[in-house]
C-alpha cells in the first residue's frame, strides 16, 4: 500500500492526480487552501473506491507553517496509517499571474515567488524526512518554461527554478533512492488562470492550433499520467524534466 501527499488537489490537476492514484491503489493525502468543502468531495469520492483520503489546510506562501504541518503530517501518518512515513509528494499547489514583463511588480513578482518557488523549496525539505526510502517527490512545471508567451516572464521564471531545483534535488537524494521529476503540463482546461484555456473560445482554439493532438489538454490527460509516473517502472529515470501537452509548439 502506498501513500501519496499532494499539495492544492481540492481541484484542477492535483484533483484528478488524487483520483487517478487512487484508483491505481494509492492512498491519499491533500491539502487546500480555500476551499475545505471541494477538498471533501475529492476525499468522499477516494474513500467511495476503497482507499483512505484525509485533506488538511497548508498555504504554501506561509513558509513559517511548515513545520506545524510537517508533524501535522507525522502525527497523521502513525494515527490513520501505523506507519512514519509516505511513498509519493507531489508539489502541486501553485498560481498564475498574467502581466507583461515591463508591468509586474514587485508584489505580483513577490506573490508568485513565494508560492511557486520558495514554498515548495522549503516544504520539500521539511517533508523529506518523512519520504521513504525508494519514494518518488514530483514537481511541477509548465509548457511555458521552454516556450515563451508574453505575460508570463515572471510565473515561466519561477517554473524555470523548480526545473534546476529538481536537478539538485534527484542528485542530493539519489543516495536515498529517491527519485525526483518535474512534469511540465501544457494548457489544460482548468479554472487556472480564471479558466482562459477552459473557457474562452478563440484562445482555446489557438492552442488546439498549435498543438499535434489538435486540443487543449484536459485535467485527465495529467492526472493519468502522473499515476503511470509513479505506480508504474519508472525508479529509474530521475532529475527529468518530463512534458505532458501533447505536442504544444514542437
Amino acid at each position: 500500500m502506498k501513500i501519496a501527499l499532494i499539495t492544492g488537489a481540492s481541484r484542477g490537476l492535483g484533483k484528478s492526480m488524487a483520483l487517478h492514484l487512487a484508483k491505481k491503489g494509492t492512498d491519499i493525502i491533500l491539502t487546500y487552501n480555500s476551499n475545505k468543502g471541494e477538498a471533501e468531495k475529492v476525499v468522499n469520492e477516494i474513500e467511495k473506491s476503497g482507499r483512505k483520503a484525509i485533506a488538511l489546510h497548508l498555504d504554501i506562501s506561509q513558509h513559517g507553517s511548515f513545520d506545524t504541518f510537517t508533524t501535522e503530517i507525522s502525527n497523521l501518518l502513525k494515527n490513520k496509517w501505523g506507519r512514519e512515513n509516505f511513498d509519493f509528494l507531489i508539489n502541486n499547489a501553485g498560481i498564475g499571474i498574467h502581466a507583461d514583463f515591463m508591468e509586474t511588480s514587485e508584489e505580483q513578482f513577490d506573490q508568485v515567488m513565494n508560492i511557486n518557488l520558495k514554498g515548495p523549496f522549503f516544504l520539500n525539505q521539511k517533508l523529506i524526512g518523512l519520504i521513504k526510502d525508494g519514494g518518488h517527490i514530483l514537481n511541477v512545471s509548465s509548457g511555458l518554461a521552454r516556450f515563451s508567451l508574453p505575460g508570463f516572464a515572471a510565473y515561466a521564471s519561477m517554473k524555470g527554478g523548480m526545473e534546476v531545483l529538481t536537478r539538485y534535488m534527484a542528485k542530493e537524494l539519489g543516495p536515498r533512492e529517491i527519485s525526483v521529476n518535474i512534469i511540465a503540463p501544457g494548457a489544460i482546461e482548468t479554472d487556472f488562470g480564471g479558466g482562459a484555456v477552459r473557457d474562452n473560445k478563440d484562445m482555446n482554439k489557438f492552442i488546439a492550433s498549435q498543438t499535434a493532438k489538435g486540443r487543449a489538454g484536459l485535467p485527465d490527460d495529467i492526472g493519468s499520467a502522473v499515476a503511470t509516473i509513479l505506480c508504474g517502472d519508472c525508479m529509474w529515470i530521475t532529475g527529468q524534466r518530463i512534458e505532458i501537452s501533447g505536442g504544444m509548439f514542437l
